[in-house]
Protein backbone atom coordinates (compact mmCIF):
# COMPACT_ATOMS: atom_id res chain seq x y z
CA UNK A 1 0.00 0.00 0.00
CA UNK A 2 1.17 3.54 -0.83
CA UNK A 3 0.19 6.96 0.27
CA UNK A 4 -1.96 8.80 -1.77
CA UNK A 5 -1.85 12.85 -1.39
CA UNK A 6 -4.35 13.63 -3.85
CA UNK A 7 -6.41 11.40 -1.85
CA UNK A 8 -5.95 12.46 1.39
CA UNK A 9 -6.03 15.95 0.30
CA UNK A 10 -9.74 15.06 -1.21
CA UNK A 11 -10.81 13.54 1.50
CA UNK A 12 -9.39 15.73 4.41
CA UNK A 13 -11.80 18.71 4.11
CA UNK A 14 -15.16 16.04 3.93
CA UNK A 15 -13.98 14.44 6.97
CA UNK A 16 -13.60 17.49 8.54
CA UNK A 17 -16.67 18.57 8.02
CA UNK A 18 -18.44 15.55 9.10
CA UNK A 19 -16.34 16.14 12.36
CA UNK A 20 -17.66 19.25 13.05
CA UNK A 21 -21.46 18.87 11.91
CA UNK A 22 -21.93 15.56 13.06
CA UNK A 23 -19.14 13.92 15.47
CA UNK A 24 -18.54 16.99 17.50
CA UNK A 25 -22.28 18.15 18.00
CA UNK A 26 -22.94 14.69 18.95
CA UNK A 27 -20.54 14.76 21.49
CA UNK A 28 -20.72 18.07 22.91
CA UNK A 29 -24.88 17.88 23.31
CA UNK A 30 -24.97 14.43 24.56
CA UNK A 31 -22.56 14.92 27.10
CA UNK A 32 -24.05 18.62 28.43
CA UNK A 33 -27.16 16.13 28.54
CA UNK A 34 -25.57 13.34 30.35
CA UNK A 35 -23.68 15.51 33.24
CA UNK A 36 -27.13 17.08 33.97
CA UNK A 37 -29.30 13.41 34.02
CA UNK A 38 -26.33 11.69 35.63
CA UNK A 39 -26.88 14.58 38.37
CA UNK A 40 -30.29 13.86 38.92
CA UNK A 41 -30.51 10.01 38.63
CA UNK A 42 -27.17 10.91 41.21
CA UNK A 43 -29.32 13.35 43.84
CA UNK A 44 -32.61 10.59 42.86
CA UNK A 45 -30.82 7.60 44.33
CA UNK A 46 -30.07 9.11 47.37
CA UNK A 47 -33.06 11.44 47.71
CA UNK A 48 -35.99 8.96 46.47
CA UNK A 49 -38.03 6.65 48.99
CA UNK A 50 -36.57 3.15 49.50
CA UNK A 51 -38.51 1.04 46.57
CA UNK A 52 -38.12 3.92 44.16
CA UNK A 53 -34.05 4.80 44.39
CA UNK A 54 -34.30 0.98 43.72
CA UNK A 55 -35.53 0.83 40.89
CA UNK A 56 -34.25 3.79 39.51
CA UNK A 57 -30.61 2.12 40.52
CA UNK A 58 -31.84 -1.25 38.76
CA UNK A 59 -32.85 0.79 35.54
CA UNK A 60 -29.98 2.66 35.29
CA UNK A 61 -27.68 -0.88 35.66
CA UNK A 62 -29.53 -2.12 32.70
CA UNK A 63 -28.71 0.91 30.57
CA UNK A 64 -25.47 1.05 31.88
CA UNK A 65 -24.71 -2.79 30.83
CA UNK A 66 -26.29 -2.58 27.58
CA UNK A 67 -24.04 -1.49 24.34
CA UNK A 68 -24.71 1.60 22.61
CA UNK A 69 -25.18 0.21 19.51
CA UNK A 70 -28.28 -2.13 20.50
CA UNK A 71 -29.79 0.83 22.24
CA UNK A 72 -29.68 2.86 19.39
CA UNK A 73 -31.00 0.02 16.96
CA UNK A 74 -34.10 0.04 19.87
CA UNK A 75 -34.38 3.23 20.08
CA UNK A 76 -34.47 3.92 16.80
CA UNK A 77 -36.52 1.15 15.84
CA UNK A 78 -39.41 1.83 18.71
CA UNK A 79 -39.41 5.84 16.97
CA UNK A 80 -40.08 4.46 14.09
CA UNK A 81 -42.60 1.57 14.51
CA UNK A 82 -44.38 4.27 16.59
CA UNK A 83 -44.81 7.05 13.67
CA UNK A 84 -42.48 9.21 15.21
CA UNK A 85 -40.44 10.52 12.29
CA UNK A 86 -43.55 11.37 10.74
CA UNK A 87 -43.98 14.36 13.70
CA UNK A 88 -40.75 16.12 12.17
CA UNK A 89 -41.51 15.63 8.58
CA UNK A 90 -39.68 19.29 7.97
CA UNK A 91 -36.66 17.53 8.92
CA UNK A 92 -34.43 15.24 6.80
CA UNK A 93 -33.64 11.65 8.03
CA UNK A 94 -29.89 12.30 8.87
CA UNK A 95 -30.76 14.86 11.30
CA UNK A 96 -33.64 13.22 12.88
CA UNK A 97 -31.40 9.83 13.23
CA UNK A 98 -28.47 12.04 14.70
CA UNK A 99 -30.95 13.36 17.03
CA UNK A 100 -31.95 10.34 18.15
CA UNK A 101 -28.51 9.56 18.85
CA UNK A 102 -27.78 12.25 21.11
CA UNK A 103 -30.26 11.21 22.95
CA UNK A 104 -29.02 7.62 23.54
CA UNK A 105 -25.74 8.68 23.81
CA UNK A 106 -27.09 11.05 26.59
CA UNK A 107 -29.02 8.84 28.48
CA UNK A 108 -26.42 6.14 28.39
CA UNK A 109 -23.39 8.10 29.33
CA UNK A 110 -25.59 10.04 32.01
CA UNK A 111 -25.66 6.48 34.06
CA UNK A 112 -21.68 6.32 33.83
CA UNK A 113 -21.76 10.10 35.15
CA UNK A 114 -24.40 9.04 38.21
CA UNK A 115 -22.07 6.63 39.00
CA UNK A 116 -19.22 9.19 39.02
CA UNK A 117 -21.51 11.87 41.00
CA UNK A 118 -22.53 9.53 43.56
CA UNK A 119 -19.16 8.71 44.49
CA UNK A 120 -18.31 12.62 45.12
CA UNK A 121 -21.45 13.05 46.99
CA UNK A 122 -20.77 9.84 49.22
CA UNK A 123 -16.95 11.17 49.78
CA UNK A 124 -18.33 14.29 51.26
CA UNK A 125 -17.46 14.21 55.29
CA UNK A 126 -20.97 12.89 57.18
CA UNK A 127 -19.92 16.09 59.30
CA UNK A 128 -21.14 18.70 56.94
CA UNK A 129 -24.76 16.82 56.32
CA UNK A 130 -24.73 17.16 60.02
CA UNK A 131 -23.55 21.05 60.41
CA UNK A 132 -26.22 21.54 57.96
CA UNK A 133 -28.63 19.44 59.49
CA UNK A 134 -27.91 21.22 62.86
CA UNK A 135 -27.97 24.90 61.17
CA UNK A 136 -31.58 24.02 59.70
CA UNK A 137 -30.74 24.65 56.23
CA UNK A 138 -33.46 23.73 53.75
CA UNK A 139 -32.59 20.52 51.94
CA UNK A 140 -32.81 22.74 48.27
CA UNK A 141 -30.01 25.01 49.88
CA UNK A 142 -27.97 22.07 51.63
CA UNK A 143 -27.39 20.55 48.64
CA UNK A 144 -26.89 23.80 46.41
CA UNK A 145 -24.48 25.46 48.58
CA UNK A 146 -22.71 22.59 50.93
CA UNK A 147 -22.98 19.26 48.78
CA UNK A 148 -22.75 20.22 44.61
CA UNK A 149 -20.01 22.26 44.77
CA UNK A 150 -17.60 19.54 46.38
CA UNK A 151 -19.13 16.82 44.65
CA UNK A 152 -19.05 18.20 41.42
CA UNK A 153 -15.29 19.53 42.42
CA UNK A 154 -14.50 15.97 43.05
CA UNK A 155 -15.96 14.22 40.07
CA UNK A 156 -15.30 17.03 37.30
CA UNK A 157 -12.23 14.87 36.11
CA UNK A 158 -14.02 11.94 35.78
CA UNK A 159 -17.06 13.91 33.56
CA UNK A 160 -14.59 14.74 31.50
CA UNK A 161 -13.00 11.24 30.67
CA UNK A 162 -16.62 10.41 30.40
CA UNK A 163 -17.03 12.77 27.68
CA UNK A 164 -13.93 11.63 25.94
CA UNK A 165 -15.19 7.78 25.90
CA UNK A 166 -18.35 9.47 24.02
CA UNK A 167 -16.21 10.77 21.66
CA UNK A 168 -14.63 7.94 20.83
CA UNK A 169 -17.81 5.74 20.30
CA UNK A 170 -19.61 8.09 18.08
CA UNK A 171 -18.96 5.72 15.33
CA UNK A 172 -21.41 3.59 16.30
CA UNK A 173 -24.25 6.18 14.80
CA UNK A 174 -23.40 4.10 11.87
CA UNK A 175 -25.95 1.49 13.56
CA UNK A 176 -28.91 3.80 12.48
CA UNK A 177 -27.01 5.46 9.50
CA UNK A 178 -25.48 8.29 10.65
CA UNK A 179 -22.87 9.98 8.19
CA UNK A 180 -20.61 10.88 11.30
CA UNK A 181 -16.39 10.65 10.51
CA UNK A 182 -15.81 7.44 10.33
CA UNK A 183 -18.86 6.20 8.26
CA UNK A 184 -17.47 8.96 5.53
CA UNK A 185 -14.30 7.83 5.92
CA UNK A 186 -15.13 4.46 4.84
CA UNK A 187 -17.54 5.78 1.68
CA UNK A 188 -14.15 7.50 0.85
CA UNK A 189 -12.00 4.43 0.64
CA UNK A 190 -14.54 2.46 -1.00
CA UNK A 191 -15.07 4.85 -3.92
CA UNK A 192 -11.06 5.19 -4.40
CA UNK A 193 -10.27 1.97 -3.91
CA UNK A 194 -7.94 2.87 -0.80
CA UNK A 195 -8.67 3.12 2.89
CA UNK A 196 -5.37 4.14 4.36
CA UNK A 197 -5.33 8.09 3.80
CA UNK A 198 -9.13 8.49 4.89
CA UNK A 199 -8.93 6.58 8.11
CA UNK A 200 -5.52 7.69 8.68
CA UNK A 201 -6.80 11.44 8.96
CA UNK A 202 -9.70 10.26 10.83
CA UNK A 203 -7.69 9.10 13.42
CA UNK A 204 -5.29 12.35 13.03
CA UNK A 205 -8.62 13.96 13.78
CA UNK A 206 -9.69 11.68 16.90
CA UNK A 207 -6.38 12.45 18.26
CA UNK A 208 -6.23 15.97 17.70
CA UNK A 209 -9.53 16.67 19.32
CA UNK A 210 -8.95 14.09 21.99
CA UNK A 211 -5.36 14.16 23.13
CA UNK A 212 -5.32 18.11 24.36
CA UNK A 213 -9.10 17.16 26.12
CA UNK A 214 -6.92 14.50 28.13
CA UNK A 215 -3.64 16.63 29.18
CA UNK A 216 -6.83 19.29 30.01
CA UNK A 217 -8.23 17.14 32.47
CA UNK A 218 -5.17 15.69 33.51
CA UNK A 219 -4.11 19.12 34.86
CA UNK A 220 -7.62 20.18 35.99
CA UNK A 221 -7.48 17.06 38.00
CA UNK A 222 -4.45 17.93 39.65
CA UNK A 223 -5.15 21.95 40.58
CA UNK A 224 -8.95 20.23 42.05
CA UNK A 225 -6.68 17.54 44.37
CA UNK A 226 -7.66 18.02 47.94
Amino acid sequence: MTWDWGIAGDAFPVMLEAFLKVTLVVTAVGSLSAALLGLLWAVGQRELPGPASKLLSWVLGIIRMTPIPLQLLFVYAIFSDAGGFRSFESIDGQTKAMILGIIVFGVHYSTYMAESYRAGIDSIAKGQWEAATALSLPMTRTWRAVIFPQAVRATLPSLGNWAIAMFKDTPFLLAISVTEMVTEAKAIGGAQFSYIEAFTIAGLIFLAASYPTAILMRTLEKKLAY
